[in-house]
């Protein structure tokens, strides 16, 4: 089990741009993709939550991302090929800023295209929390975080006093 620290807000290897993986044969990738794997359990097992985790997070400046929501996938160079006009607000959080909510505005609906770890090309489409996911992990690739997102500088609160205050209309973080 290889379970790797997770760079947190203010890192500099946060903010880089990943490099595109052309190397599918190098044992680095599969090392990566089970990294990110072990970590996230790892997160899920520690915290109780924990959908999606990104190369940068841990140190790796690939373009690689790690989802388990229905099952466990590795996406290598994924990118958005497709989006709706239809956008969503909901509050967010993340592995590398844990103690801190932001509401952000994002594309209700999108399709990625990504190769699997067998360099085999495949598309998903996803909405609603799986879009969100998607596209909050894509922009770690391009070191983008989701503080960038935040609809308005009102609308970063601290975890504790999200829980606090929005827990009491029965609101959850990922609405759907």
């Amino acid at each position: 089990m290889a379970v790797k620290e997770i760079l947190l807000l203010g890192n500099p290897s946060l903010r880089q741009k990943s490099d595109r993986v052309d190397n599918f044969k190098n044992a680095d990738v599969h090392q990566t993709v089970n990294d990110l794997q072990d970590t996230l359990n790892d997160f899920r097992k520690q915290n109780g939550f924990g959908r999606g985790i990104s190369a940068p997070q841990i140190g790796v400046p690939s373009r690689i991302i790690f989802i388990d929501v229905e099952k466990p996938i590795a996406l290598i160079n994924p990118e958005i090929i497709e989006s709706s006009n239809e956008m969503m607000i909901l509050w967010d959080d993340c592995f590398s800023f844990p103690d801190i909510m932001v509401k952000v505005k994002r594309n209700k609906e999108i399709k990625v295209r990504y190769r699997d770890v067998n360099q085999d090309e495949q598309i998903i489409s996803a909405n609603g929390s799986l879009s969100e996911l998607l596209q909050h992990e894509i922009d770690h690739l391009d070191g983008i975080l989701a503080i960038d997102h935040a609809v308005d500088s009102k609308h970063i609160i601290l975890k504790t006093e999200y829980q606090k205050y929005h827990s009491i209309r029965n609101v959850s973080p990922h609405p759907f």
